[in-house]
């Protein structure tokens, strides 16, 4: 006879958390959101490899390229580029991340001189830069030919087949600094000269980087950064359990800080497999977490495994559809108190804490605080971070709305039938995941501050400054359909839209 379960699974949105004693400490200003990213034993001074916030970016073609991977550690917090790509091209990206000197931007607008001002406005509506390189193929591994910003051209006064050559600054007249500079040197240089960027070139006059005047003080303060030994950024990648036995090694070589299986299920045989494999060439050198479940049986057997941390969810993303296809997942909230109950349970057996990611469900920024109460270690998020300019995507402009592109990793856009571990199936034939549009948001960092600034005051709240005495501390109460009613705003008419929901 089947297992049936009497109690229903649920979602982070039928709980709130209970007021606890707040001290006169409790500011969000000495709230510390420091979280352990990999196990540890118990006896050690802290975990090897932490997170500065409880955040890591989804294992997503549409959410964690390398830009993103810079801009969430820059943050405190890790990406995981995506699996679904060759392994070369994975590779290249996780080099690139780690090779990355803060300030440094590379250009990804660029132009032929012989393009239009009908480019240029295309090029800006799409990226939303207004600084663009002028090189001699267009791509910024061409030689520098000039740059061109909104102060070279006038729409109303210029014809939009205007080539770019009339109009932009060429080469001869620029101030720029060769490959090799510092920071603090190509800074001097562009407040000495009133510039607002310093283009950045090679010996062959080749584009290597820009440096923004605008972004001299957002690099002087990152407290949260999260960086190695050598002070470049961590990253992370995700791997399958296919091709492990070429990607695995290409990724370490690359310089890969943590990896992490990205699979639809996680509780099979292939999983232990491919974490024998790295167990069996790195030891424990080399970190990989494994994922994903939902129940104290999944959390074991891949902790037992080898696992250092475990992904928790099936069927919660916003764009995944397994529970429609397949009648098969879990409600998030559930999933994440059992498997952190195992958790504990394996530490208290064991001396080995392994941390628990909660992977999808969060609509609300306060369901980021009910998942780290309930047991989570830190959050994967793919919609959340799919809405930034950081975002491998192109902002659109629909009907007047601007948008991201968003689309599952098991629809057929994605193409990623390696995260299915059927034992060599190519391809289903149906899809687990949609392919969509999610509200253009900002920047990454405006919109992280909020809803970490969100977090740290509900935590204060519950009279908790760190997120163990969360998990501790913090009182839990599920809430009925009339109380949820009652919770937002009602009997009145809205001057405007306020809602709480991460787009």
């Amino acid at each position: 006879m089947a297992l049936y379960f009497d109690e229903p699974s649920r979602t982070f949105s039928e709980y709130l958390l209970v007021p606890g004693y707040s001290s006169a400490e409790c500011m969000p200003s000495n709230v510390c959101l420091k979280t352990p990213l990999i196990k540890y034993r118990k006896g050690q001074e802290e975990c090897p490899l932490t997170l500065n916030i409880p955040l890591v970016s989804a294992i997503m073609q549409s959410v964690s390229g390398e830009q993103m991977a810079i801009a969430l550690a820059t943050e405190g917090g890790i990406s995981f580029i995506y699996g679904s790509q060759s392994v070369a091209s994975e590779a290249a990206m996780v080099a690139r991340v780690k090779s990355y000197k803060a300030g440094f931007v590379c250009s990804d607008s660029n132009l032929r001189p012989d393009a239009t001002l009908s480019d240029v406005l295309a090029l800006k509506e799409r990226t939303g830069h207004s600084t663009m390189a002028v090189t001699e193929d267009g791509t910024e591994a061409g030689r520098l030919l000039g740059i061109l910003t909104s102060r070279d051209y006038r729409v109303s006064r210029m014809s939009l087949d205007t080539k770019v050559s009339e109009c932009m600054t060429p080469f001869d007249s620029l101030v720029y600094a060769k490959e090799g500079v510092s920071l603090k040197e190509a800074n001097d240089i562009i407040w000495e000269h009133k510039l607002n960027a310093l283009p950045i070139i090679d010996d062959a006059g080749r584009l290597k980087y820009f440096v923004f005047r605008k972004d001299y003080s957002s690099h002087k303060e990152n407290p949260n950064e999260l960086l190695d030994a050598d002070k470049r950024y961590i990253v992370g990648a995700g791997i399958n359990t296919r091709d492990y036995e070429e990607r695995v090694p290409a990724l370490v070589e690359a310089g890969a800080d943590v990896l992490c299986i990205d699979s639809s299920e996680g509780f099979t045989e292939w999983q232990k497999r491919t974490l024998d494999f790295i167990r069996g060439r790195y030891g424990d050198s080399v970190k990989v977490g494994a994922g994903n479940v939902v129940d104290r049986e999944g959390f074991l057997y891949l902790a037992k495994a080898g696992a250092d941390f475990v992904k928790v969810g099936i069927g919660g993303g916003s764009i995944c559809i397994t529970r429609e296809q397949k009648g098969i997942g879990r409600g998030q909230a559930t999933a994440v108190i059992e498997v952190a109950a195992a958790r504990d349970e394996y530490f208290r057996e064991t001396g080995i804490y392994v941390p628990i990611c909660s992977d999808g469900g969060i609509v609300y920024d306060y369901h980021m605080t009910l998942a780290l109460a309930m047991g989570a270690d830190f959050l994967m998020l793919g919609r959340y971070f799919a809405r930034f300019d950081e975002s491998p995507t192109n902002k659109l402009n629909i009907n007047g709305n601007y948008v991201k592109e968003y689309w599952g990793e098991g629809s057929n856009r994605a193409r990623n039938w390696q995260r299915y571990d059927l034992g060599g199936a190519s391809k289903l034939s149906f899809e687990e995941g949609v392919d969509s549009y999610v509200p253009y948001a900002g920047s990454l960092k405006d919109n992280v501050t909020l809803s970490l600034n969100k977090v740290k005051s509900t935590m204060c709240n519950c009279g908790c400054l760190t997120i163990p005495e969360l998990q501790k501390n913090a009182k839990i109460t599920l809430v009925s359909a009339t109380s949820i009613v009652e919770g937002g705003a009602h009997d009145v008419i809205l001057k405007e839209n306020n809602v709480n929901v991460i787009k």
